[in-house]
This record gives C-alpha cells, sequence and structure tokens, in this order.
C-alpha cells in the first residue's frame, strides 16, 4: 500500500471507519476545505491568572485547558527530576511531561519514583504523560520485540507516578536513511503494531499517544495519523498532536477538525516563525506560544468548540532558552502558553454564542 495514500482514497477507505471509532468528529467533513492562514499573535498585556483559575470556566462555560511542561523546554539546563518537578510548579504549571530517559537517570542513580510520586502530590502538579523512544514500529522482529519490552517498562514506570498517557512516536523509522536499510512500512502494518503496542498499553493502565512527526517519511501527516489510529481498531487508540510538527509536515491545522476531541488527551504547544520555512525549519526554531506567526487563538478555539479537554504540554528544543535562568523560562514559558490559551477560551465561547 502507499504509504502516503490520496485524499480521496483517505475520505473513501478513512472516513467511515473514523466515524465508527470515535476518530472523526462529527460534521468534520463539512468543515475540510477552510484553513487558517491569518497569523495570530498572543497579546502580551493580558493579565496572567494564578494557577487556581485552571480549572475553571473563563469568561464562559468554555474550560480552560490545563497546561503541562514537556521538560524538553529546560533540557539544555540538565536538571536531575525533582529539579525538573520543582521549578515546573513554583512556575505554575499544572503538569510535567518528563522524558524516560531522566527518570531511568534518576532511578539508576538509586532514586525511588514512590518519592517522585509524593514530591508530584505534594506539588500539586500531575504526570501528563511522559517522552519515551522504544521502538514499538520497526520490521525488524527481534528489533521490535526489545522495543516492545522497552515500552513495557516504560508505562510501568509513568503508572507508578500516576501518568495515564505517554508519546509513541515513529522512532526507527523517522529517517529515510532506515526506511531504506528495512524498506517501508504499509500504513496497514504500522497500525498492526500500534493495536499491538496498544494491548500492552490496556494491560498497564497507561495508553500510548500515537505521535506526529513533522519531519518523518512515516506519520508526518494528520491523515496518516487518524487513519493508523483508526485502522488499528482499538477502543483506547488516541493521537498526539504537535503544532510544530503540523507546520512541518505540511497540514492544515484546519485538519485538527476531523479528528474526535476526546481523542487527543495530550497536545504538544509551541509556535514557530516565518523563516526558516517549512523544509528546512527545526526543533531548535521553536518559540514561546505567541512569539510566532502560528494561527494558536484560532486553533485552539476551534479545538475548543469541538469538544477538547486535553492538556497542553510545552514542548521546546530552543537552545536560546538554556542560556537563560530555568526560572525564567518555566515563567515566560507558562505565561505565554496561558495567555495564549485564555485567548482562544475568550474566543471560543464568544463564538459559541452567537
Amino acid at each position: 500500500m502507499d504509504p502516503h495514500p490520496s485524499r480521496r482514497r483517505f475520505l473513501q477507505t478513512g472516513a467511515s471507519g473514523l466515524l465508527t471509532t470515535g476518530l472523526l468528529s462529527t460534521g468534520a467533513l463539512g468543515g475540510i476545505a477552510a484553513s487558517f492562514a491569518t497569523p495570530c499573535r498572543a497579546d502580551s498585556s493580558a493579565p496572567h491568572a494564578t494557577k487556581s483559575s485552571l480549572t475553571q470556566p473563563v469568561a464562559g462555560n468554555v474550560p480552560m485547558p490545563k497546561i503541562s511542561l514537556n521538560t524538553s523546554t529546560i533540557r539544555g539546563h540538565e536538571l536531575p527530576v525533582p529539579e525538573q518537578i520543582r521549578v515546573t510548579a513554583e512556575a505554575g504549571f499544572d503538569a510535567i511531561e518528563p522524558w524516560i530517559r531522566d527518570l531511568r537517570s534518576y532511578v539508576d542513580g538509586g532514586g525511588k519514583l514512590s518519592d517522585l510520586r509524593q514530591q508530584l502530590d505534594d506539588s500539586g502538579i500531575e504526570m501528563a504523560g511522559a517522552i519515551g523512544f522504544a521502538k514499538w514500529i520497526v520490521n525488524d522482529p527481534a528489533e521490535r520485540t526489545v522495543g516492545l519490552d522497552e515500552a513495557r517498562r516504560d508505562m510501568e514506570m509513568v503508572r507508578q507516578l500516576g501518568g495515564t498517557v505517554m508519546a509513541a512516536p515513529p522512532i526507527g523509522a523517522h529517517t529515510e536513511s532506515a526506511l531504506r536499510d528495512s524498506g517501508p512500512i504499509d500504513l496497514e502494518v504500522i497500525a498492526e503494531r500500534y493495536r499491538t503496542l496498544l494491548d500492552i498499553g490496556d494491560e498497564i493502565g497507561v495508553t500510548p499517544l500515537l505521535e506526529l512527526w513533522g519531519f518523518s517519511p512515516t506519520l508526518s501527516r494528520l491523515g496518516e495519523l487518524a487513519y493508523v489510529a483508526t485502522a488499528a481498531a482499538h477502543p483506547s487508540a488516541a493521537v498526539l498532536p504537535d503544532f510544530y510538527h503540523i507546520y512541518k509536515g505540511g497540514n492544515s491545522m484546519t485538519s485538527l477538525a476531523m479528528i474526535e476531541a476526546s481523542r487527543m488527551p495530550l497536545f504538544h504547544i509551541n509556535d514557530y516563525p516565518d523563516q526558516p520555512p517549512p523544509a528546512t525549519i527545526a526543533d531548535k526554531d521553536r518559540v514561546f506560544p505567541g512569539d510566532g506567526v502560528c494561527p494558536l487563538v484560532e486553533t485552539i478555539a476551534m479545538l475548543l468548540k469541538h469538544g477538547f479537554a486535553g492538556t497542553f504540554s510545552l514542548e521546546l528544543f530552543n537552545p536560546d532558552y538554556w542560556k537563560r535562568p530555568v526560572a525564567e523560562v518555566t515563567r515566560d514559558g507558562f505565561q505565554k502558553s496561558k495567555a495564549v490559551i485564555e485567548q482562544a477560551v475568550v474566543k471560543a465561547t464568544a463564538d459559541s454564542r452567537s
């Protein structure tokens, strides 16, 4: 099968399945032709509410989503996990999304997950998810078995920390060279492998979220993401989009309306400049929400109007931020994310009343 199905083929083979499995939002097909083109920036003068307001509706009946810190944002500060939790809580975030390799380093150094769980509870922040790189998708059976065993260990760790989801990116099939060595992977095959991963997740109580990687030859398109999640034919199937990766992969933000909001429990939030173009833009070019040209307010308002109730997790890799004091980075990251999301909540509320 062509791993990049045409729009016509996707609509013919995937739409009915998306509707029956709950991955396609009701009425989404009617709006797929529209697109967001106007860049939107957050109003930097907008008031910053306290953390406790995040669980309350803002300006109406559209609830304010929770905001998490993906620790890639402070990766260059090289903090141990307890310090990552501390600075995340002090900045006002509701949750944290650590990297599995940092958790493993903590445990390998003699730390106890039970102590981290207690710190999370005492700090009043949740485990939004975690970033792991288990090779669940690869063609080599032995390598895939090792990857699934790794994924199981990763999910066990997440569960012990109170988490219920974690990222499942297409690692091992995310470069052209990897696919040249192993051969292409059809979408139906990816769906079977994702279903196996979901079965493991169900045993543990942690859902692996199919993650979009815009630079990858595999799962760089929202249509591919939705197709695989649907073809997996598993009740726990869910996806993890990312504003930067949507742009990098040449997708339309409006296509998010095709995916049922409840199947996006976690969403990576970030922004990007108008240059470099998608072909050459890289992770290091990501900027704080509102500091770039991504139509965040309009897109988030659309998600909220469709019932999105997940967590937005700030994921950046900007080395310039790593040169600044970590407290400044986490504070600015939280406040800028919150300002954008609040504007989207206000817009969604106003739109729903008009």
